[in-house]
C-alpha cells in the first residue's frame, strides 16, 4: 500500500518541449499514464497486477500554465468515484514554484485479464486507490 496521493517527480526532457517553448500536451497524457502505471505497480497487490489490467474510457485536462524546460513537476495522484468497472484517477501536476500546472481526470476501465472484458472493481482495489475522504 502506498500513501495517498501517490506522487512522482518529473523532469522534462529535450524532446518533451514543442515549438511554444514549453511541454506539448501528448507527452502530458504520457505523463498521466507513467503516473497511474506507477501507482498501480506500487499499490497494487501482485496477484490483482496479475488478474486485471486498466485501459483508459476518458481523459479532462485542464491546462493551467504551461510545463517549461527543465523544471522538477510533481505529480501527484489519487483514486475517486469508483462505480461498476470504472474508476476516477485524478492528477495534479505541480510546478517548483508550488503552483498547479496541470489538473486532470482521467476515467479508467479495470479489465479482467483472463476474459479481456471489462470487470468491476472489487472494494480491496478501490480502498487501495481511495483518498480517505472518499472511502
Amino acid at each position: 500500500m502506498t500513501d495517498l496521493p501517490f506522487r512522482l517527480a518529473i523532469t522534462p526532457e529535450a524532446a518533451d518541449i514543442d515549438e511554444l517553448g514549453h511541454v506539448n500536451n501528448a507527452v502530458i497524457v504520457r505523463w498521466l499514464q507513467e503516473v497511474a502505471t506507477r501507482h498501480w505497480a506500487a499499490a497494487a497487490t501482485p496477484e490483482d497486477q496479475a488478474r486485471f489490467f486498466w485501459v483508459v474510457s476518458r481523459h479532462e485536462i485542464d491546462y493551467l500554465k504551461p510545463c517549461l524546460p527543465a523544471e522538477v513537476l510533481v505529480a501527484d495522484t489519487w483514486g475517486e468515484n469508483p462505480r461498476g468497472a470504472r474508476f476516477d484517477r485524478c492528477t495534479r501536476m505541480i510546478g517548483p514554484d508550488g503552483r498547479t500546472r496541470v489538473n486532470a481526470r482521467t476515467t479508467w476501465v479495470l479489465m479482467d485479464q483472463e476474459l479481456e472484458r471489462p470487470a468491476r472493481v472489487p472494494k480491496s482495489i478501490a480502498d487501495v486507490f481511495l483518498m480517505p475522504a472518499f472511502s
